[in-house]
Order: structure tokens, then sequence, then C-alpha cells
């Protein structure tokens, strides 16, 4: 009885029926160093603590799957937003190539890392006592936080862009018969930004290919048509982007909840 009190007080409540595992019975042996013989039918305190300690993990990082898809899309529909904006510098003939657009996601995290290390770390641990400033947990959720607000700009950008495309004289036509706006494809660099303060993940990249073949289907037969048109200008998506946010709030809800 006092191995079970020790282990309820080191295991999370909601998952005591893993101290069983660690319940020496009488068909159990025991090595002359406490090990157990048959290590497939007793374990050790250690190994349930660790085995809890997993299962604790995975829903919250099951979280970073969601968190990642509006940063894999700013890789693709950015550079399809790019193509149907004016990418021209000032006065000068000269267009700036559409897949560059995405550089600026690089540039900003590459300024943003040294200064959270050398500014932003330091400032918070002297604000909170904690090494690093923050808990590894507030930095996710600030993340998503980060994506949602990225999608939501990304979102407003692109309503506007296909709002002056629409409605004001365009600048030329695409290779795909696409008008092109005349807003400055400067305008992508805050969404680009935002997303730029996070990383990617692989796994996200088969949810957000499934994502995009799920919106495909649904839209494409509607009256409205695809909302991911090859043409933006007959597309909607803002809309999409407006579904990613509503997923990202789904998840971060999901992330208080396990974290």
């Amino acid at each position: 009885m006092r191995r079970l009190r020790s282990l309820a007080q080191l295991a999370p409540q909601q998952i005591l029926y893993l101290d069983k595992a660690a319940i020496i019975t009488d068909e159990d042996q025991i090595n002359l160093d406490g090990s157990a013989t048959n290590p497939s039918k007793l374990c050790s305190i250690q190994q349930v603590k660790e085995v809890k300690c997993l299962l604790r993990i995975i829903p919250v990082w099951s979280t970073s799957i969601l968190y990642h898809i509006p940063l894999i899309q700013q890789q693709t529909h950015a550079v399809f937003q790019a193509l149907q904006m004016d990418r021209r510098l000032g006065t000068n003939s000269f267009e700036v190539p559409a897949p560059t657009s995405v550089i600026f996601a690089m540039i900003t995290l590459t300024i943003w890392i040294p200064l959270y290390d050398r500014i932003i770390v330091p400032f918070l641990q002297r604000l909170t006592g904690k090494e690093g400033g923050l808990a590894l947990l507030q930095r996710m959720g600030i993340g998503m936080v980060l994506a949602m607000l990225c999608t939501i700009v990304s979102g407003l950008v692109e309503g506007n862009r296909r709002h002056i495309a629409l409605t004001r004289p365009t600048i030329g036509i695409t290779s795909k018969g696409g008008a092109i706006s005349s807003m400055s494809a400067m305008w992508l660099i805050p969404q680009l930004s935002l997303s730029g303060l996070s990383e990617g993940a692989a796994i996200s990249n088969y949810l957000s290919g499934f994502l995009v073949t799920l919106v495909h289907r649904i839209t494409s037969g509607r009256k409205t048509g695809d909302w991911l048109d090859d043409d933006l200008n007959k597309g909607k998506l803002d809309c999409f982007y407006y579904v990613i946010v509503g997923l990202g709030i789904l998840n971060f809800g999901y992330f208080l909840l396990r974290a």
C-alpha cells in the first residue's frame, strides 16, 4: 500500500491505471539487483513515469500539426497572390519575380532569432525569473496566436487585392488569363513577416495538402466557384484563409485544454 501511495503522488490522477504495471504480484520474480526477471510483465516506477510523460506530451504535440498549416500556405498562395499584384519597383519597368516574395519570411526569421536571443530572452528572464524567459508551452501558445494573426492579415490583404482587381483598372494579364491588380505586392510583407516568426513541420504538409484538396472538392461545384481557382480574382482565397483561422482557433482552444 505504501508503494501505491507513492506512485499516486508521482503521477497525474487521470492515468493512475498505468501504476498497475509496477505492482509486484505473487507471480512476479525479482532479481538480486531488484530488477524484474520478466520486464514484459513488471515495469519499474521510472518506466511508468516515462510512459505517463509521453502520453501527456502527445496531445500537446498534436496541436503543432494544425499550427503550421497557415505557415505552409504562405509558401504557396502568397506566391499566387504576388503573381496577380503590382510587382514593379517605383517607376521602373523591372518586376520582382513572384516566388521571391517568400524571402521576407526568411529575412524576418533571420532578424528575429538574434534579437530574441540577445535582447528579449534576457529581459523576460529578469521579468519572470525563469530560464529562457518563458516556458515552452507559453512560447507555443504565442506562436499559435501569431499564426492565426498571420492568416487574418492574409485574408484581409487578399480581399482588398481582389476588390481592387475587380473594381479598378488592371495593369495586365497573367499567363493563365487572370487580371493583375494594381495593388502593390509590398502589401504581402506583413503576412510573410508574421509567418517568418515560426518554423515548419513535415507532417503539416500532408494535412495542408488534404485541406486544399477538400476545399477544391467542396467549392468547385458551387455557384460562387472554386475558392482556390487559378485566377484568384474568380476565387475566394480570403475565405480559405479565414477557414484556416477558424481551425487555428479550435486548435488553440484544444492546446489550452491539454496544456
